[in-house]
């Protein structure tokens, strides 16, 4: 990879796994929090599948990504975006709110296998590309005491189904199908053939 990107995510674990692949980027923050409004709801609509979702948010994070890069005058560049949603059955398990959903959230995963998706959006001008990574993940039975002193480490907030797989949560988990790093957040391989398509 030569060409140089933006990568518009606020996530720690997508830039290092940029750097890993040697990938040059430069950051392109959206908006997240008040009192302006976050860039994207990511609210699932009613009905909504999880794979629907992901590819949703995931086309409407790079649109808007790409959007905001011409309004502010930046050279341009293609603008990558990634978006990553934990699934138990049919339902979407999103970024907890607090303590307590953190822990409803692990608890509800406990001994079970459940479903990472992430989406990763490239566009440039006209021209969007996107794929979408899927993982099987298993969960060993957790005691409420270990849900207890894994959300009370703060590692859960801001993630994805309440766990990140590249830290303590690691210790939970015994089995993965797919791609371990789709599931920290951006799938190398994937993200590698849609950047070859933009070179």
């Amino acid at each position: 990879m030569t060409r140089k990107i933006y990568l518009a995510s606020r996530s720690p674990r997508r830039r290092e796994l940029l750097n890993q692949i040697g990938v040059s980027f430069d950051l392109l923050l959206l908006r997240e929090n008040q009192p302006r409004g976050a860039d994207i709801d990511e609210t699932p609509h009613e009905g909504e599948s999880a794979d629907d979702y992901v590819r949703r948010v995931g086309a409407e994070k790079v649109a808007i990504a790409w959007k905001r890069m011409t309004q502010r005058g930046f050279p341009l560049m293609p603008v990558l975006t990634a978006d990553t949603t934990v699934c138990l059955g049919d339902k979407i398990l999103g970024k907890p709110a607090d303590a307590d959903e953190a822990i409803s959230m692990l608890t509800s995963l406990s001994g079970k296998d459940h479903r990472v998706l992430t989406s990763v959006a490239i566009v440039f001008a006209e021209r969007l590309e996107m794929a979408v990574s899927e993982s099987l993940v298993r969960f060993c039975e957790l005691s409420d005491e270990t849900i207890r002193n894994y959300v009370e480490g703060g590692e859960p907030m801001g993630k994805a189904g309440g766990y990140a797989i590249q830290g303590q949560a690691a210790a939970f988990i015994p089995l993965i199908h797919g791609s371990y790093s789709g599931v920290m957040g951006l799938p190398l391989f994937e993200t590698m053939q849609l950047l070859k398509m933009f070179q």
